[in-house]
């Protein structure tokens, strides 16, 4: 499959420390792909270090252009979208109104994309006008997911989205993200917990210690890179 992601020898890291040591991996157009490893391992980094979001040097390849040197807004509008850790939404506003900041320049795609996100989030339309803070952690994860696919994402990053769910939320919020993925859209999955983002993602790439150790299906993974990735020393 051709690569609509490809990163080669990517370094990153934060006040001179470094997470990520000479990185590198792909994701094709349409691929899910599940990042796992313990805390630690750089999960974050690299899809902060995909968005621009800290320093980071290698080279970064998607749909065919060099976007190393692009800041980050250049970046979403090539097609990156982006959803961090922790639910990061505008409190204060409006269910619609998260979406719509989000949103295409066009009033007419703005509305269907928003249209899009409440056939997927049933939750957020009956709660198009709370205020955020109002939501439940998951409707949040699930207003945070809805921002980044207003933006029509072609590769989604995703970071720990099961962070703090019960396990009820945690599989709306999964199933969201295979439908998402079904849809055509490329999903690049940090997931501390394995057995959820297998259940998501036909490919893994394992990370221990900023560096990739196992890169395949999902189902071929072996038992012991798992269990190196998460606990070896």
């Amino acid at each position: 499959m051709t690569a609509l992601l490809s990163v080669e020898g990517l370094s990153a890291g934060y006040g001179g420390a470094p997470v990520l040591d000479g990185l590198s991996l792909s994701v094709a157009a349409g691929e899910t792909v599940a990042l796992l490893g313990a805390n630690g391992a750089g999960k974050s980094t690299l899809l902060k270090a995909l968005l621009g979001l800290v320093p980071a040097r290698g080279a970064l390849c998607f749909a065919g252009e060099d976007i190393a040197a692009l800041p980050t807004e250049k970046r979403v509008r090539r097609g990156l979208g982006y959803v961090p850790e922790g639910r990061r939404v505008f409190a204060g506003m409006s269910v619609r109104d998260n979406l719509e900041v989000a949103g295409l320049p066009d009033r007419r795609a703005r509305a269907e994309d928003v249209g899009r996100v409440f056939a997927l989030f049933p939750d957020l339309a009956r709660k198009s006008a709370e205020r955020a803070w109002r939501l439940s952690g998951g409707q949040q994860q699930m207003l945070s997911l809805g921002r980044a696919l207003m933006g029509r994402p072609r590769l989604l990053l995703l970071d720990e989205p099961s962070l703090g769910l019960s396990p009820k939320l945690a599989d709306e919020v999964f199933a969201a993200i295979r439908a998402v993925a079904e849809s055509g859209t490329a999903v690049l999955l940090a997931e501390q917990s394995a057995a959820r983002a297998l259940s998501a993602a036909p490919r893994a790439v394992l990370l221990r210690l900023g560096r990739v150790v196992a890169d395949g299906p999902a189902a071929a993974l072996p038992a012991a890179a798992l269990h190196d990735a998460f606990f070896g020393l």
